[in-house]
Parts: C-alpha cells; sequence; structure tokens
C-alpha cells in the first residue's frame, strides 16, 4: 500500500496493474513486448496541450505491477440517442457501453466518440500482428555525432532541472536527458494526435467483430483456421484490451479534473505525450511538480524530468547501481534492448561531455512534489497479460 498527500488528503494506493511507458508506448503500438526483462549488457500542440495538472490530482500507466486508484463516481446522465446512434455508425458502441459500465457517464463518452473530430473505428479497424518486433534500426542515428550533440544541448538547457529531479529520486540527470532527446528530441516533437482516438482504437482490438476480422485474415485458402492459432488472435486480442482500455479511462478522467474536452489531449501515434511520452496512467502515477509552480505538465522540462526520474526510481533505480540492473529498469520504459543501448549509450556520452558538472555542484534546491491524480483502474480481471 503506497500513501500520498494531495490537498492536504492523504490517498492510499493499493498494488495491481499500471506500470510502462511513454517510450515503451511506441513499442506497444508494435506490440512488440518480450516477457523477460533483459539480464545483461547485450542487447502536442492541443487543443488544449496535454493535460497541466494544479496541486490537486493528477505516463506511458500508472505504478508498479499495479496499482488500483478509484474516483467518486461520475453522475451517469442518459446521453443524447442521436449521439449513441451516431456512436453506434461510426463503430464506437461497444467502446461507449464498457465505458459506461465501468463508471464513466454514458452521456460523456457517446459525446466523444460521436463528435465529428473522432475517426470512424469501421472505417478499417484494427489488424493485428501476432509476432511483431521493433527493428533495432529505429535508434540508429541517436548515437551519431549530430544527435550526440543535440543530447547534450538538451542536457545542458535544462541542466537544473534534471540535476534537481537527480537529486530527488536519485536516478542520474544523464539518463533522464538521453530519455527526453530519444523520446521527443527535448520536448519538439511531442505528437499531435488525438489520444482518445489512439488508445480507444488499440483498447477495441478484443471488440467481437475486430476480433473476426483477425480470425478471417489469419484462415488458410479453405476458410479455416488452426484452433492454436485462432487462440492465439483471441489471446493478442485481450492482451491490446487490457493494456490500452485502462488507458482510456484514464484519458476520461484526466479530462473530467482539468475541465476540458477529452478530445482535446493531443499527442503522439501511440497515445503518449509530453517531453517524456508518459502514456495517461502513468502521468496520474508518477506526474511531479518539479518547478514548483503548483502544476504537474510534461511539457514543462522541471515537471517532466521530476515524473521521469520518478517511474524509474519505482523500479529500484539508486545511485551507483550496475550496469545490467540500470538496463533491467529502463527496459520498463521501454522493453527494446535497441532503445536501452541507445539511451544509456547517450548518458556515457552527455556525463563525459561535462554539461552537468556545474549544475550538479550546485547547492540543492527545494524539493519537487509528486501530485497523484483519482484514476480507476478497470482492467478487466479475465484478461491474459501475455498474448
Amino acid at each position: 500500500m503506497r500513501s500520498f498527500v494531495a490537498n492536504g488528503s492523504r490517498l492510499s494506493v493499493s498494488a495491481p496493474i499500471l506500470a510502462r511507458s511513454g517510450a515503451f508506448a511506441a513499442l506497444l503500438l508494435l506490440a512488440a513486448c518480450s516477457s523477460t526483462p533483459p539480464s545483461g549488457p547485450r542487447a502536442a500542440k492541443p487543443i488544449a496541450k496535454a493535460p497541466a495538472v494544479s496541486t490537486q490530482p493528477d505516463r506511458n500507466f500508472a505504478s508498479k505491477p499495479s496499482q488500483r486508484i478509484v474516483p467518486p463516481p461520475e453522475e451517469n446522465r442518459p446521453a443524447d440517442p442521436a449521439e449513441v446512434a451516431l456512436a453506434r455508425e461510426k463503430g464506437w458502441i461497444w467502446m461507449v457501453d464498457k465505458l459506461a459500465s465501468d463508471g464513466i457517464s454514458r452521456d460523456r463518452a457517446a459525446r466523444a466518440f460521436a463528435d465529428p473530430r473522432m475517426p470512424a473505428f469501421d472505417a478499417g479497424g484494427l489488424l493485428f500482428g501476432l509476432n511483431p518486433r521493433e527493428s533495432r534500426f529505429m535508434y540508429r542515428n541517436f548515437l551519431r555525432a549530430p544527435s550526440v550533440a543535440a543530447a547534450e544541448r538538451c542536457a545542458e538547457s535544462h541542466a537544473s532541472d534534471l540535476v534537481a529531479a537527480q537529486r530527488l529520486h536519485g536516478v542520474d540527470a544523464s539518463v533522464v536527458a538521453a530519455i527526453m532527446h530519444v523520446e521527443t528530441h527535448c520536448g519538439r516533437n511531442t505528437g499531435n494526435s488525438m489520444v482518445l482516438h489512439r488508445l480507444a482504437r488499440l483498447a477495441m482490438a478484443n471488440e467481437p467483430r475486430n476480433v473476426a476480422r483477425n480470425l478471417a485474415r489469419n484462415t488458410d485458402k479453405n476458410g479455416e483456421i488452426d484452433p492454436e492459432l485462432a487462440e492465439r488472435v483471441r489471446s493478442r486480442a485481450r492482451y491490446l484490451e487490457g493494456i490500452f482500455y485502462p488507458q482510456v479511462i484514464a484519458t476520461f478522467e484526466i479530462a473530467r479534473q482539468q475541465q476540458t474536452d477529452p478530445i482535446a489531449i493531443r499527442g503522439s501515434a501511440a497515445g503518449a505525450f509530453g517531453y517524456v511520452q508518459f502514456l495517461p496512467l502513468n502521468f496520474v502515477a508518477f506526474g511531479t511538480d518539479g518547478n514548483g509552480n503548483g502544476r504537474v505538465s510534461l511539457y514543462e522540462a522541471g515537471d517532466a524530468a521530476a515524473s521521469c526520474a520518478r517511474f524509474l526510481a519505482s523500479y529500484g533505480w539508486k545511485p551507483g547501481i550496475s550496469r545490467e540492473k540500470r538496463r533491467q529498469i529502463i527496459w520498463h520504459y521501454n522493453r527494446s534492448d535497441a532503445y536501452i543501448d541507445t539511451v544509456l549509450g547517450l548518458a556515457d556520452r552527455i556525463d563525459a561531455s561535462g554539461v552537468l558538472t556545474a549544475a550538479r555542484n550546485m547547492p540543492e534546491a527545494t524539493e519537487a512534489r509528486a501530485q497523484p491524480v483519482i484514476v480507476p483502474d478497470r482492467r478487466p480481471a479475465s484478461v491474459a497479460e501475455r498474448p
């Protein structure tokens, strides 16, 4: 059981789903998740810019293998029949019904998925692979001289924020700087996709008609499918629903907390946002007011650095840990050997450049404040963790 203080109230959080992070969001988009961490050295411009949280409540999931944070129930007002009909016509009614059964107002859910800005799901559904893998070549340019120089400039520009996060959580400033550079080129490319749509589309993997589509595309020339293959398809669908459906709920809850339109939250094509590309539940669990301005925004370097460091610290990062342990912890941020190699390689170069030395020698600043938001974990108990 973990407790947090927000607005003078103590919130207790019991442990069960959440973890994974922003960069991991891209990997989840490919669904390229291995089942065990590495053991050795081998290898947005929004209509509202994505959540900034004031001193009350509020990446990639919430805390460790897992937490349940239950909000006050929402008033379930009757939905406009015309909006329900439009959501049905656009292929989203399964999601609307599911959200309504899990405590999101049917009125809000139907309005969001009927919105003209929300693309139709039935335009093609979600066809998913069973064995996708992330290419090592995705990161090949990050360790070239121009990219290394850009990462060093990023670290130098935000040195005070990065070092403050290191002092608060014990996570090397150079590692957080490397993650900021790899994720968004130091905040320059945070994405302008509709977060709700990107996450809801992935969460619809297990919608019955979508499962039927994916079974059909795996049949042989006689229209038959091997029972084991069919079960793999169904298991993959359950897995994707289990990962992304809680993120959809979190998106609605963040919008409610911020009194904004859930459609307005913008981020990457994988549904992550901010400098360090957190998914909504990670923003909820690890969002930290690193710069002390009374709100949490992952579009501010101080908050992003402190939030990222807090995530890594939750998996056991401590000063002086071994290279192998660092790899195991970064694996929780993105389950890709190529990503881990890139982050640690960049961190080595940032440290060697000396751009953080002056900030590390400065006196300690005031402590940042970590402020979680009350967001539900509604992951179905029956969902398989692995396909």
